[in-house]
């Protein structure tokens, strides 16, 4: 991908972002209060709020005398803690820039509406790429047209980015994963990271008709898209088939791992998405608003 090219991307993605409007969290650690408090949100430490102790809270901000009341742990929430804020993480591997699709264009493009859409509902936003772990991206806090060092060319799985150097999460905030979720390894392992103390998770699956259904019979040069392996083969129909059910078994284990986690999933196909930018998959699944 060129700097120009990306760049389209990003603006095509925003101005299809323009359109809608980050959805509130379905369920939110903050209670009824978080939303309203979320947009007068500034960056002081000033006292908020309260809601109960989660594991993995500082225990400095335990209100005892609210314990001694009720006998429950309870937490001070401050302004900082209550903003309303999308944290997205772009899947920055060499299998989003799968040659010959508009893949990557489809992954940008749905990540700057995310963003976009964020601060339609009044959100602030940080977006970062893997690659040899979570980086934020250069102004991934401004508006996506903006961004820089989006290319798609790790060879390593977001599993292993996340592992590597998590993102610095906003806590209580909104998360997203933008990616094709094509990687081994226990698709929780991800969740787990997203969720920990996020108000709610999203993930969106980015897939290129190429992915779902490969076009090609006879013999083929294969290239793995992670670490340039090369492997020269023959794929019959018997081949596409087990391909075929394989990736269907990868994408129900997500889905069925996404419900365990309490995540929100959607399914998108780049070449469909691309053709009229019509994000209302992400509407009908309760990321956006209309």
């Amino acid at each position: 991908m060129s700097a120009h090219s990306t760049t389209d991307f990003l603006t095509e993605g925003q101005q299809a972002g323009a359109r809608y409007r980050l959805a509130a969290p379905r369920r939110s650690p903050l209670g009824t209060a978080g939303a309203q408090l979320g947009r007068m949100a500034g960056e002081s430490m000033e006292f908020m709020d309260h809601r109960e102790y989660q594991p993995g809270d500082d225990l400095r901000r335990l209100d005892w005398a609210a314990y001694a009341r009720t006998d429950k742990m309870i937490v001070k929430l401050y302004r900082q803690e209550v903003c309303p804020h999308l944290d997205v993480v772009l899947d920055g591997s060499r299998s989003m820039a799968l040659a010959g699709s508009p893949k990557a264009r489809a992954a940008l493009a749905v990540t700057a509406a995310l963003c976009t859409a964020a601060g339609n509902a009044g959100y602030t936003h940080r977006a970062y790429r893997t690659g040899g772990g979570c980086h934020p991206i250069v102004g991934g806090t401004e508006m996506p047209m903006l961004w820089q060092g989006v290319a798609m060319e790790a060879d390593d799985s977001p599993a292993d980015s996340f592992r590597t150097l998590p993102p610095a999460w906003r806590p209580h905030g909104m998360r997203a994963l933008v990616s094709d979720l094509l990687w081994l390894g226990n698709p929780l392992e991800v969740l787990s990271a997203l969720g920990h103390r996020a108000a709610t998770v999203c993930v969106i699956e980015v897939l290129a008709a190429a992915d779902l259904d490969p076009p090609h019979q006879g013999n083929v040069r294969l290239v793995d898209s992670e670490d340039g392996t090369v492997q020269e083969t023959f794929l019959d129909a018997s081949a596409l088939a087990r391909y075929r059910a394989n990736l269907r078994r990868h994408r129900e284990a997500w889905r069925r791992a996404a419900r365990q986690a309490g995540a929100v999933m959607v399914s998108l196909v780049a070449e469909e998405l691309c053709n009229d930018w019509d994000l209302s998959p992400l509407v009908e699944g309760g990321v956006l608003d209309v």
